[in-house]
């Protein structure tokens, strides 16, 4: 993006750069954000090693590489690296030091990692077990272990823990246990926070009950329960005034295809290719955000993290929130100059998809999709592919003043035209004819763009198919 001041955009991090399942901390002034870490166009969830990125808690525009933080080979049990790392959770231990707290996806137990540092090269610690040395998950009677949280509330560590997948209907939902000051050692056994789906008639959790990606937060006084329910593609919260119990359900905050919101179009309508998600909450500045994820290059295992604000009532609700692409900005962007069609927020075509595809499978070739060139680690820039009649890419929000040309740099074997929209269900503000290209070429035309804060949607019309990299606001 050719930024003529430095904006907040979403994803919040380089194009190339496939970081989901966010857990934002604060340690010591800065914003740091452990999450797992997917390879470009891998082949199985989390394939690389823990990296950090932190940013300013006041500007989340500037975002710094901290490094590897943690190597998969780390783990005594996986000195091989045939495990992958699951979503983390990072917490600052009484005795002042980091502790980083994760599960492997072929371990039923959870690992513990330290650092002197919220964002040096944590060291292997132990696994979390009882007074007696029995480890969690793997004592008779104990549930696999999977997507770890932690809470350090006051002089109390909590501990939260669980998968409720479709194939396990004996568990009752996610765990929360209490830890030792040494954050290693059980001081109370795992019970049952709130309900999975077979578990949840009649208690108000209904359709939204807790599937995974247990997160805790203390707000204003309430325990906030983030988690990602039986839906999928949604983060949902319960809230209580206690950690380990009475949680009741409270609702959507939000879903990564827009599925609920009518703000824009018919709620049950997707405007994005949903999937699992997986973050959580924090107040950074002035305002609360709620850290998510996105799919993108058509499958399950390239995923990038997104940011929203939210807003926390007096009464402790939040409201569903929409998907943007200038989240993180905490202001629609500048409208004027060019923006990468990576940041797209909205991408679908003429037959809705409510998720990316099937678990272990790939979308089919009447889908758009969001991807880039070369291998994993290359700083290559992501591009829109395979737009195809009818398909839309939109970009919200933007504050339009006197926008006359809007260009878009596009390649393919293209016979038609790319409209330019600022509502879905308003006629054109304007059309580009293109042209076949084999290499990116750029097409502009006139516009029609009241003055005001906008949406922008760009929908092919024509025969064949379109990428696309780029567009540009013009005065």
């Amino acid at each position: 993006m050719n930024q003529m001041e430095k904006q907040g955009v979403n994803p919040y991090l380089p194009s190339w750069e496939y970081v989901p399942d966010a857990e934002p901390h604060i340690f010591e002034g800065r914003l740091y954000i452990y999450g797992s870490h997917d390879r470009f166009n891998g082949y199985a969830y989390c394939q690389n090693d823990y990296v950090c990125w932190s940013a300013s808690p006041e500007d989340l525009s500037d975002w710094r590489y901290e490094g590897v933080i943690y190597s998969r080979k780390a783990d005594p049990r996986n000195e091989d690296g045939d495990g992958c790392l699951y979503a983390p959770d990072v917490a600052r231990g009484p005795d002042g030091r980091y502790y980083l707290f994760y599960v492997l996806d072929n371990q039923p137990v959870i690992s513990v990692a330290v650092c002197s540092s919220p964002a040096g090269t944590y060291e292997f610690y132990g696994y979390v077990r009882d007074k007696d040395g029995g480890i969690l998950g793997e004592r008779p009677g104990d549930e696999g272990q999977f997507d770890p949280a932690v809470l350090v509330d006051d002089d109390q560590i909590w501990l939260y823990s669980g998968y409720c997948g479709m194939y396990h209907p004996q568990r009752k939902g996610p765990m929360v246990m209490a830890l030792e000051p040494d954050m290693l050692t059980l001081k109370t056994e795992p019970k049952t926070l709130i309900p999975s789906a077979p578990w949840s008639q009649g208690t108000g959790f209904e359709n939204h009950a807790f599937f995974e990606a247990s997160s805790m937060r203390k707000i204003k006084g309430n325990y906030y329960f983030i988690y990602s329910s039986q839906q999928k593609h949604e983060l949902c919260y319960a809230i209580s005034s206690r950690p380990d119990r009475d949680f009741t359900y409270g609702g959507v905050i939000i879903s990564n295809c827009d599925h609920g919101i009518d703000s824009y179009k018919p709620a049950e309508f997707t405007t994005a290719y949903g999937g699992n998600n997986h973050g959580s909450l924090i107040e950074a500045g002035e305002n609360y955000y709620i850290f998510y994820h996105r799919h993108t290059n058509g499958m399950n295992y390239c995923r990038q993290g997104c940011i929203e604000p939210v807003e926390i009532k007096d009464d402790g609700r939040i409201s569903q929130v929409e998907l943007t692409t200038s989240g993180p900005n905490g202001k629609p962007l500048i409208g004027e100059g060019t923006y990468g069609a990576w940041l797209a927020c909205c991408l679908f075509c003429r037959e809705p998809s409510l998720l990316t595809a099937p678990p272990g499978g790939w979308m089919d070739d009447r889908f758009p999709k969001i991807t880039q060139e070369g291998k994993d680690g290359e700083e290559n820039p992501g591009y829109i592919t395979n737009m195809r009649d009818g398909a839309v890419a939109g970009f919200k929000y933007f504050s339009c003043s006197r926008i006359c040309r809007i260009g878009v740099t596009v390649r393919g074997k293209a016979e038609g035209k790319m409209e330019v929209l600022t509502a879905l269900d308003q006629s054109p503000a304007g059309e580009i004819s293109l042209g076949k290209s084999n290499e990116w070429k750029t097409y502009e035309a006139e516009v029609q763009i009241p003055d005001g804060v906008w949406s922008l949607y760009f929908r092919y019309r024509g025969k064949g198919y379109v990428s696309m990299a780029s567009f540009s606001l013009m005065k």
